[in-house]
């Protein structure tokens, strides 16, 4: 039998791998992961597929699920958006909230995770497994910094009666480049600054929700009623965060943009980006293959049924990618190590990108994705 008949021997030949202590984050990915095996090679594959999206000026998207600003990533995060290596964000309220502690120099310390989590309670310390945030000097200042912002927004009649959460963070972050002692350090202050659009779908599971959910009892009980009057509420619209990420996929498409994504954890920031093709062809009813390119880093499992383990071929059957097994790679990393080096690879290899500045451009183009799904009716 001809042992070549199925290109078996197509892949490169392995070799022990050749270390060097002058080595570049560039030296290690192309020269090391490329030429390994298991998650190292996959790595490598991710760094390669996200140059890939930025050398074809891809509309990335960066989805960032759980707790990954307490330990840092925000700084990464920053540097995307400065290079325009990111044009708009999903994330969850967690990763907003934390993130502008660093903005406020406010307590963040790594700590141990085998604490005695009774007595870190009793000494006010809260604990995200190996990291340590201040519950009064951290916690509880960082919500009157909210309170007040927002608040400050609502007399200033920042907010019209209907606004998605990219419209909230826009708003939150321009307070935050006004007032923070140090802006530079929050991704929320850079995307609003950026035009970098930042939805939080799961906005009411966070402590900016919870936070501004309490500015309606503040407000009457300076009137001294007890009914809650509506224009006191900082009520963000599931619909329009709905329509205004449909609207920058379907933006483009009709321009013939490649859309890629980078997927830090899974949850649901991963399947809020995922339905915008979904929600242009299912609902809508115009042909949407879905994102060109997608890198998932996670340590889920697929065989549990929980999305965040979901593969990126399974969502082929949902219209969410053109082809299963092309322009996608996952990873099986640890965020806080695998993001970095992509990250990293990125700044190496990729010239900075001129802003899309899409957070700007979100009322026209969602109302043109409007006019267009009326012309399909």
């Amino acid at each position: 039998m001809d042992q070549n008949k199925h290109n078996y021997w197509e892949g490169k030949t392995i070799s022990p791998i050749a270390l060097d202590e002058k080595m570049t984050i560039t030296q290690l990915v192309d020269d090391v992961f490329d030429g390994m095996g298991y998650n190292s090679k996959r790595l490598a594959e991710a760094c390669h597929l996200f140059k890939s999206m930025l050398d074809e000026n891809s509309t990335v998207c960066l989805t960032l699920a759980g707790a990954m600003t307490p330990v840092g990533m925000g700084g990464g995060i920053i540097k995307m958006i400065e290079k325009g290596f990111v044009d708009w964000i999903v994330t969850t309220g967690a990763n907003t909230y934390h993130d502008l502690h660093f903005a406020y120099k406010l307590p963040v310390h790594q700590g141990d995770q085998c604490a005695d989590d009774n007595d870190l309670a009793e000494h006010d310390v809260v604990r995200i497994y190996d990291v340590y945030i201040d519950m009064q000097r951290t916690l509880i200042a960082q919500d009157k910094i909210i309170q007040t912002l927002t608040s400050k927004a609502v007399e200033d009649n920042k907010f019209p009666e209907k606004f998605s959460t990219a419209y909230y963070y826009k708003t939150l972050g321009e307070g935050v480049l006004e007032t923070a002692k140090n802006p530079e350090r929050s991704f929320i202050a850079s995307a609003s600054k950026n035009k970098v659009p930042v939805f939080v779908p799961g906005f009411a599971d966070s402590s900016i929700g919870m936070g501004t959910s309490y500015l309606p009892i503040l407000a009457n009980e300076k009137s001294g009623s007890f009914d809650l009057d509506p224009k006191d509420f900082v009520d963000p619209s599931p619909t329009m965060d709905v329509l205004e990420s449909a609207a920058i996929v379907h933006d483009s498409m009709i321009h013939n943009i490649p859309r890629g994504v980078l997927e830090v954890g899974g949850g649901v920031p991963k399947n809020f980006l995922q339905q915008t093709g979904p929600m242009i062809s299912q609902i809508i009813g115009m042909e949407c293959p879905g994102e060109n390119y997608v890198i998932q880093v996670t340590v889920d499992r697929p065989d549990t049924g929980g999305l965040s383990g979901a593969t990126i071929n399974e969502g082929k059957s949902w219209g969410k990618i053109p082809k299963a097994g092309e322009g996608n790679v996952i990873p099986y990393l640890d965020a806080t190590v695998g993001v970095p080096i992509i990250f990293a690879y990125a700044l190496e290899n990729c010239k900075p990108r001129k802003h899309k500045k899409l957070g700007e451009r979100l009322p026209e183009i969602t109302r043109e994705l409007i006019k267009a799904a009326r012309l399909n009716v």
